[in-house]
């Protein structure tokens, strides 16, 4: 997949990035259908390394697992791409990043692997910063599509984290 951010996804990434800078905060985020695409968004932004310091892809069970910690329970293929899923992932990458504000990601990018209960285009995300909250959507399109808004609904809710942390 060719990957050429938009204007839109970089001032997205660069406000995120700035008010990160001034509160001396940081960003990890654990990733699944994204397959990194979210940590490369983030990265594309020079001076990242500021606020942005983990990048997890857990794109198997055994990752998720192994790296994060998640129960057998959660990586079930019942429980994979779920809001619990996505708020585990987020959390066990911000205990082991120290960030204030955490994202996980998973889902079914397509083509393959929807099933009429969880259809391709579903993905979870999950944001704790303190609190926590997570969100499903379904993504029409093929699989650039879906991951690419995948990345978008995971930054737009690390800028309302950052907006309610300002008001």
């Amino acid at each position: 997949m060719a990957c050429a951010w938009d204007a839109s996804l970089t001032a997205q990434v660069t406000a995120i990035g700035e008010l990160l800078v001034a509160r001396h905060q940081t960003l990890a985020v654990a990733e699944s259908c994204t397959g990194g695409l979210l940590a490369a968004a983030l990265t594309a932004v020079p001076g990242s390394s500021r606020w942005f310091g983990y990048g997890l892809v857990t794109y198997s069970a055994d990752a998720k697992r192994q790296l994060l910690r998640l129960s057998d329970d959660l990586v079930s293929p019942a429980r994979i791409v779920s809001e619990s899923t996505a708020l585990a992932m987020a959390a066990a990458v911000r205990a082991l990043a120290g960030a204030a504000i955490a994202v996980g990601v998973t889902g079914i990018a397509g083509p393959e692997g929807g099933r009429p209960d969880l259809p391709v285009g579903t993905v979870c995300v999950g944001w704790v910063a303190g609190q926590s909250r997570a969100q499903t959507y379904v993504f029409p399109g093929n699989r650039d599509d879906v991951r690419l808004a995948a990345v978008a609904a995971a930054l737009g809710g690390v800028q309302e984290i950052l907006a309610v942390r300002a008001g």
